[in-house]
This record gives C-alpha cells, structure tokens and sequence, in this order.
C-alpha cells in the first residue's frame, strides 16, 4: 500500500489531467453530446492524422518555448507571468530584422532573426527582472502587466510605421522567403521551430543539472540566504533567469513569423504565452517533462475546432476542459507528502484494529 501511495505522488499530476477529461466527458454528457466520440475526435484527430499532427506541432512550439520561458525564473524562485507580452516583443524584433534585410542568405539571415527575437523578448523580462531583483518589486504584477503593454505595442507598430501597403488588416509586409523556417512534414505547416523548442528544453535539462551557472541559478531559488552566504550574487542570478526565460518566450513570437505567418498580424499570439504557465505547472516545473506536456496542450488547443465540427460540441467546452485541467493540476500541486502519510497511518490502523474496535482503540457500538 506505502508503495501504491508513493507511486500515485509522484504521477498525481498525470492522475489529475485524467480525472480533469473524465469531468470533461460529464461535462459533454450533460450538454447531450457524446463523449466518447468527442474524445476519440479530438485525440484521433490531433495525434493520429497526418495534418492534424502537423497543426499541433506547430501549437507545441510556442507552447514548448512559453513553458521554457516560466521553467528557467521558477528555477530562481520567480514567477514570469509576461510570456504573452514577451512574444509579442520577439515577434517585432524578429520581423524589424527580417525586413531589414531582405536579400540575406538563409544561412546567416535566419539566426540573425532568431537570435532577435531572442533578444526582444530577453530585454522586455529585463524591466521586471531589474525590478524585481534590486527593488524587490513584485514581479507577478508588473510581468502581467507588461503583457497588454507589449501587445499595444505591436498594435501600434503594424497599424502604423509597419503597416503593408493596402492592407485591410493591420499586418506587416511579408518577410522574405529565404527568411522562412523550414518545414519538418511536407505539405504541412510543421517547421523546424519545434525540433529547436525540444532541444532547447533538453539543453536547459541538462544546464541545470550539470553546469555550475545552472545550479547557481537553482541555489538561489532553493534558499536566497544561503546562495548569499555561498557568495553568488543573487540579484544577478535572478535577472540571469528572467532574461533567459524572455528570451524563449521571444522566440516563440520569432518562430511564429519565420515558420508559421510570415509577417507580423496585431494580435498574432492566440494566448500562448498564458498556455506556457499551464504546460510549466503541469509539468511540476521540469525542462524535461515539458515537451510532453505541451504537446499534450497543443492538441487540446488544435482538435478544439475538429471536435467542434465532428462531434457538434462548442469550442467553449475544449476551453473549459483546459480549465479543470489547470484546477486539477493545481490541486494536486497542493499535495504534501504529510498528508498522504497520515492517510497510510489511518489505513493500515484500521487493517490493523481489531474487530469491534475503532482505530483509537475505542469499542465500537450499534450505533456506530
């Protein structure tokens, strides 16, 4: 029993999202819809056909990196909500130096774009990062709200200075296709963006594992004081973290231009920044359980609209799946091992007393 117990810990929050989709299905089978046949739409749909497949790696990117940019500050003991706002800075930056150079070769053109966007996203988590790390501003606050205030920004930019001509809707000019991400799956719209979200997750894996900058990083977000009297420079350290988490989630807003819209759109992100703290906490925080975990979201994210079409259930109720989702996994973050040790004591107390008598040694009665 003590092992089943241990196990069921360690996977509570794989057992969470299963009991999230079984509310799920009641959900589905409260509204007269049914629900095996819903799932089997979504899941058939999003990891089983060739271009639905296709359609969630190119959600898991985005979500992968949005992830990655949460999992690094967590590892500093902070908190980076501004995944989305970030995103948005990477998508300008990237789209600013790929229009600047049209004619570049692909070779050298296309890490210059990925390295800004790395680099826009990086220096918009600086702000609350330097904020936080020497005036001991929340930085939960001030990320969130630096989100609306990025996207304003790329609003402002493609409906005026980058604003293509004749557009009806404000987007920018497309950027060059020697510019473009290539395609993993022919036909597709799959680029190369989610084998470099995937190897960069196993890479920061293993940076915090293995080198010291990472277990630095991770002192720091273990016990402040004691990376204090070790002698690492915290305040550092943390901005380190934030800038690094920017950075992924300012690629994400990169690979959205180079490999999925060409162009920078007002509004070009469906949310992924704030998929990326879900995929993060789902995952407990670990670079390496994120790319499954967001895979997974990806394809709740893509098969919402099948489902809608081959099952005739609202997309609203895909959204509130991913909602219970979150609820589940958060209430089983908030399980401690205490707990479920005082469950096992009651447990083996009760297959321990005798019979008549209660655990506490009491007689039982009729009436009990």
């Amino acid at each position: 029993m003590t092992a089943i117990f241990d196990w069921a810990f360690r996977i509570r929050t794989v057992i969470a999202v299963f009991v999230a989709l079984v509310i799920g299905a009641m959900l589905m089978f409260a509204v007269g819809a049914d629900p095996w046949k819903a799932y089997a739409v979504l899941f058939g749909e999003s990891f089983f056909d060739y271009f639905g497949l296709s359609n969630t790696l190119v959600k898991t990117s985005p979500i992968l990196l949005a992830g990655l940019a949460v999992v690094i500050p967590l590892r500093a003991g902070v908190y980076n909500i501004g995944g989305e706002g970030q995103i948005y800075l990477g998508g300008l930056f990237a789209t600013i130096v790929a229009l600047g150079m049209p004619n570049m070769n692909s070779w050298i053109g296309i890490p210059l774009v990925m390295i800004a966007a790395a680099a826009g996203g990086g220096l918009w988590a600086a702000i609350p990062a330097v904020l936080r790390a020497y005036y001991g501003v929340n930085e939960v606050i001030v990320t969130l709200l630096m989100n609306f205030i990025g996207i304003q920004i790329v609003s402002y930019a493609v409906s005026g200075p980058m604003l293509a001509k004749s557009a009806p809707y404000p987007y920018s000019e497309e950027i060059s296709e020697s510019l473009h991400l290539p395609h993993v799956m022919p036909r597709t719209d799959a680029h190369l963006g989610i084998l470099i979200a995937v190897v960069l997750a196993f890479g920061f894996y293993w940076f915090f594992k293995r080198t010291t900058a990472g277990r630095a990083i991770d002192i720091v977000g273990r016990s402040p004081s004691a990376a204090q009297y070790a002698g690492i420079a915290v305040p550092r350290q943390i901005l380190v973290a934030m800038m690094l988490g920017g950075a992924m989630a300012g690629l994400a807003g990169g690979f959205e231009v180079m490999g999925h819209k060409y162009r920078l759109f007002h509004m070009f992100s469906s949310g992924y920044g704030y998929d990326g703290i879900v995929a993060a906490f789902v995952a407990m925080g670990s670079a390496l359980a994120l790319p499954l975990v967001a895979f997974f979201l990806a394809g709740l994210k893509a098969g919402a609209g099948v489902m809608e079409r081959g099952a005739g259930i609202e997309r609203s109720v895909v959204d509130a799946i991913q909602g219970i989702v979150v609820i589940m996994v958060a209430a089983s973050l908030a399980l401690r091992p205490g707990l479920l040790t005082g469950i096992r004591v009651f447990l083996g107390s009760l297959r321990s007393s005798p019979p008549g008598k209660m655990p506490d040694g009491s007689l039982a009665t009729k009436g009990d």
